[in-house]
């Protein structure tokens, strides 16, 4: 398994494993023991970098992932978030007042099964609390051996730079993937100049990108993407047109479409390290294969040149769920 390091220091696989979806998100939460028998399927495949968070059933994601990579400790990575406040097990809003960190870092840790937190990432911006703040309540997590690493999700370029100056973030993670490119234009530069690692998720597009969903494709009750505008059936139609490109790059190198979108991903930087999501082992060993892809400086300019052709439909978020990112 390759390897890459976010920040100045933390060795993680090229390809991580991103967690959601078994147990949040994406439907009603899959069966526990075959998540783990998955979740152990990738370390055995030489995935050593997991991402869960306590919103994502909330709990019940990081409690799968402490089971499952309990075996493993020491050898693998686990980045978990913190930011939003719960009621009766309902989120109801942003909470990252320094109380409620060191709450949330007290009971990720017992969920988890570690003593430590590898990599601890604020979940969205709050804008009623100082970013230093935040920064500095991590900080002395850092310093208590609670906490590794600081990280934020979806903050943007002034956030970045205000919370590094308190206390290094080691990796921003933030949607990217060939068609979310948004951040191309300040925050991958932002993160460039300041030594700081990019966590890109959802780099199939929520699936889309896999060519496994199609305008007759239906989501199952409590699927995010059923609200979403970019997964609309006239949206999904439209940007079939993308798939074409993947699907004929795919042809081309032997492959399939969802290892094109992820070799892209990781052609971009070296520092960029993609946690693509799946509940089935053969997708897990499908998107493996993606680290075996090489796209040449000529491939990448011509897929540059031919996606430059073809309009996305559809924001990738409602305009609630954008207005807590960027900030």
């Amino acid at each position: 398994m390759k390897k890459r390091i976010l920040g100045k220091e933390l060795e993680v696989s090229a390809l991580g494993l991103g967690c959601m979806g078994m147990s949040f998100g994406y439907g009603p939460a899959k069966d526990t023991q075959e998540m783990i028998k998955l979740i152990r399927k990738a370390v055995e495949m030489g995935v050593t970098f997991f991402d869960t968070a306590e919103v994502y059933g909330p709990y019940t994601n990081e409690l799968l992932v402490g089971e499952a990579l309990e075996p493993f400790k020491g050898k693998v990575k686990i980045a978990t978030k913190f930011g939003f406040n719960f009621v009766d097990g309902q989120m109801t809003g942003l909470n990252s007042r320094p109380e409620n960190i060191k709450k949330v870092a007290e009971e990720s840790l017992k969920r988890l099964r570690v003593e430590t937190l590898d990599l601890f990432y604020q979940h969205r911006v709050d804008p009623n609390v100082p970013i230093e703040d935040v920064a500095g309540t991590v900080k002395d997590l850092i310093t208590e051996g609670k906490v590794q690493h600081f990280g934020l999700s979806e903050a943007g370029a002034n956030t970045i730079r205000s919370a590094h100056k308190e206390q290094a973030v080691t990796a921003l993670q933030s949607e990217y993937s060939m068609w979310t490119r948004k951040h191309e234009t300040e925050i991958i530069p932002t993160i460039e100049e300041l030594g700081i690692g990019l966590v890109a998720y959802s780099p199939l597009g929520k699936g889309f990108l896999s060519g496994k969903i199609d305008a007759n494709t239906t989501f199952q009750e409590g699927d995010i993407r059923n609200v979403l505008p970019r997964y609309t059936e006239e949206a999904r139609a439209a940007n079939e047109k993308l798939l074409e490109l993947l699907n004929d790059f795919a042809l081309r190198k032997e492959a399939t479409a969802a290892q094109i979108a992820l070799a892209w991903v990781l052609a971009q930087k070296p520092w960029i390290v993609p946690i693509p999501g799946t509940t089935k082992a053969h997708r897990l060993a499908e998107n493996m294969g993606a680290m075996d892809i090489e796209l040449s400086e000529t491939e990448l300019q011509e897929i540059e040149s031919a996606s430059a052709q073809i309009k996305i439909v559809g924001e990738r978020y409602t305009e609630q769920m954008e207005a807590a990112t960027g900030l």
